[in-house]
């Protein structure tokens, strides 16, 4: 093979794992949308919500605003998903390429590393959107602060010290990444291998790849990418509050003081409403929410490989 027919064929597969990864997660989102706002509105203790559990919040935006206030802030979640997954799905395969140990125990150390480096380039690269789309889900429709997309960058830019403005939270959420990524495609990648070499008949389905590689069935794509998230979230989880106090601290003058620092936040969160209540503020709505939108994304990126000619086949 040619250098020039290889780097095309690189490309090639590098757009098509894009295409997936981007597929993906807009599935993913959007399946969880209502969800990710209950779950805003609990971590950063909305003056409305603060006391309300996961079914009675539900039932409370849509009483307080409408049905369609579950997916407020979804179209920004999309403009930030589809990137986001797309670079992690495919940051991974690259990072996994260039990783591959020759035992297993490197294969091991390696899958989650590729995992953790995917989560921190993509959320590197979108975490503004993040930070947009969290401002815009935490507002209610009787107290609006924002009216779109355009005028909360704007206003976060003139008013709140420029492009640090969007990166609130930066830190905390880089941290967080390393567990959160590392132990989903970590987990993902081994429950894939132990339900092909012990479950092969139950578990996988007819279908071969080019390289007569064994796939997992749908139902099996979803066991495992739901025990993969369940995982990464419960390792990750109080990072991610403190992200989530960071981004919204100046959206209300009484918590400012979520804005000095992580470590700052980190304190203040454990000392006013301790670890139950504060660092795993939400952590039942997140485990609701984590379960299906992994399962989702991680079997929409296999589903839509298989689709595209990805070998996603495990020869064992």
């Amino acid at each position: 093979m040619t250098r020039s027919k290889e780097k095309n064929e690189n490309f090639e597969i590098v757009i098509k794992n894009l295409i997936a990864g981007g597929i993906a997660g807009m599935c993913s989102k959007t399946t969880v949308a209502p969800l990710d706002r209950i779950k805003i509105l609990l971590q950063a203790q909305h003056e409305h919500y603060k006391h309300l559990g996961v079914f009675s919040g539900f039932r409370e935006i849509i009483r307080r605003e409408n049905f369609l206030a579950l997916y407020k802030g979804n179209l920004v979640q999309m403009i930030r998903a589809v990137p986001y997954a797309a670079i992690q799905f495919t940051a991974f395969e690259q990072y996994k390429q260039h990783l591959r140990g020759s035992s297993e125990q490197d294969s091991h150390i390696n899958g989650f590393l590729a995992g953790a480096a995917a989560g921190v380039t993509a959320a590197a690269v979108t975490y503004p959107l993040d930070t947009i789309r969290a401002r815009l889900a935490f507002q209610v429709t009787s107290n609006t602060l924002y009216s779109g997309i355009k005028h909360a960058t704007v206003k976060m830019l003139k008013e709140e010290g420029g492009l640090r403005a969007l990166y609130r939270g930066f830190w905390p959420n880089m941290l967080g990444m390393v567990p959160y990524a590392g132990f989903s495609f970590y987990t993902f990648e081994k429950l894939k291998y132990l339900s092909m070499k012990y479950a092969p008949h139950h578990l996988c389905s007819e279908h071969k790849t080019n390289t007569g590689g064994l796939t997992l069935n749908i139902p099996a794509k979803l066991l495992c990418g739901g025990a993969a998230g369940a995982v990464a979230h419960t390792f990750s989880y109080p990072l991610d509050v403190t992200k989530r106090r960071m981004q919204l601290a100046m959206m209300n003058p009484a918590t400012h003081k979520y804005a000095s620092g992580m470590l700052s936040t980190l304190r203040i969160i454990y000392i006013e409403n301790g670890i139950v209540k504060g660092l795993y503020r939400g952590m039942s709505i997140n485990f609701l929410r984590a379960v299906p939108f992994m399962a989702v994304g991680f079997a929409m990126y296999e589903i839509m490989k298989q689709m595209l000619h990805l070998d996603t086949g495990m020869r064992l």
